[in-house]
C-alpha cells in the first residue's frame, strides 16, 4: 500500500490564540485523527497534526527509530503549535495518548488534555517477554483496524514490529513514572469494548493525574480507534466543548 497520501502533516492557521496538537497512534496513519483535527479546524483553532518517525511508510521502517523520535515528533510540532498559539490543547490517540500525557508532564502551561483510549498499562503477561522477543521474533499480526463501524478502514500497518513495540513500552513507563506531575484539565475517553487497550490504562491514568478538573467519559459504540468509529461524533463535541470551557 502506498500511504503517503494518508500520511500527511496537517497544519490549519487560524486567526486565533488558540491551538491544538493532535497526535496519532501507534503503526497508524495522521488519518486516523484527521476528523478531529479537521473539526478543531473548523471551530476555528490552529492545528498541528504530526506524523509520527517510522510511520506511513513500510512497516520495517519503524525498526529504525526509536521513542525518542516519537516524543522529538510531537515536541516539534508543539513549538510551531506555540509560534501561533498562546492557549494550546493537546488530543491523542492510543500511544498518541501516551505521547500528550508525557509533554504535558514536561510542559505545565499546556491547557487542557484530550486523551482517547491511551496506551500506558498492558495487562497481558505477553508484554513481559518483549525485550526478549525483539531478538526473535521481527513482527506479529496488526494491531491496527479495531473499528467496530462497518466497512471503516484504519490505514496502518498490516504487521506490528517487536522492536517498536519494545520502545513503545519503554514509553509509556517513563510516562507512568510522572504523571503526578500533570496538574492541568484532562478529558479522557474511553471504549468499553477495546481489543488493544485495557480499560485499566484509563482508570489508571484518572487516578494518577494530579488535575483536579478530570473526567472519564465511557465510549459505548466504539472500539480502540474511536475517532474513526461511531462514536467520533461525541467526542468531537465533548471535545470542542471541553476547550471552550478551559480558554
Amino acid at each position: 500500500m502506498n500511504y503517503k497520501k494518508y500520511h500527511k502533516p496537517f497544519s490549519n492557521v487560524a486567526n486565533s490564540d488558540i491551538g491544538v496538537l493532535v497526535i496519532h497512534g501507534f503503526t497508524s496513519t495522521t488519518s486516523s485523527m484527521m476528523y478531529l483535527a479537521q473539526k478543531f479546524a473548523d471551530s476555528g483553532y490552529n492545528v498541528e497534526l504530526p506524523p509520527l518517525k517510522g510511520h506511513g511508510t513500510k512497516w520495517d521502517d519503524i525498526n529504525n527509530v526509536s521513542y525518542q523520535d516519537w516524543i522529538d515528533d510531537v515536541e516539534n510540532a508543539y513549538n510551531i503549535l506555540r509560534q501561533r498559539s498562546n492557549i494550546i490543547f493537546v488530543c491523542g490517540l492510543s500511544m498518541g495518548g501516551a505521547l500528550a500525557l508525557h509533554l504535558a508532564e514536561q510542559h505545565s502551561e499546556i491547557k487542557g488534555l484530550i486523551i482517547i483510549n491511551n496506551a500506558l498499562i498492558f495487562t497481558n503477561p505477553k508484554f513481559l517477554f518483549v525485550p526478549i522477543l525483539q531478538h526473535i521474533l521481527p513482527y506479529v499480526p496488526a494491531v491496527a483496524g479495531d473499528i467496530k463501524k462497518p466497512d471503516t478502514v484504519e490505514i496502518a500497518y498490516t504487521k506490528t514490529s517487536i522492536k517498536a513495540v519494545n520502545q513503545m513500552l519503554k514509553l509509556l513507563k517513563i510516562t507512568k513514572n510522572n504523571l503526578n506531575k500533570i496538574k492541568m484539565p484532562a478529558l479522557i475517553f474511553k471504549s468499553r469494548d477495546d481489543h488493544v487497550i485495557p480499560i485499566k490504562s484509563a482508570t489508571y491514568t484518572l487516578n494518577n493525574i494530579s488535575s483536579k478538573d478530570k473526567e472519564l467519559i465511557w465510549l459505548k459504540n466504539s472500539y480502540h480507534v474511536a475517532p474513526l468509529d461511531n462514536d467520533k461524533e461525541l467526542i468531537a463535541e465533548k471535545s470542542l466543548e471541553f476547550i471552550v470551557k478551559n480558554i
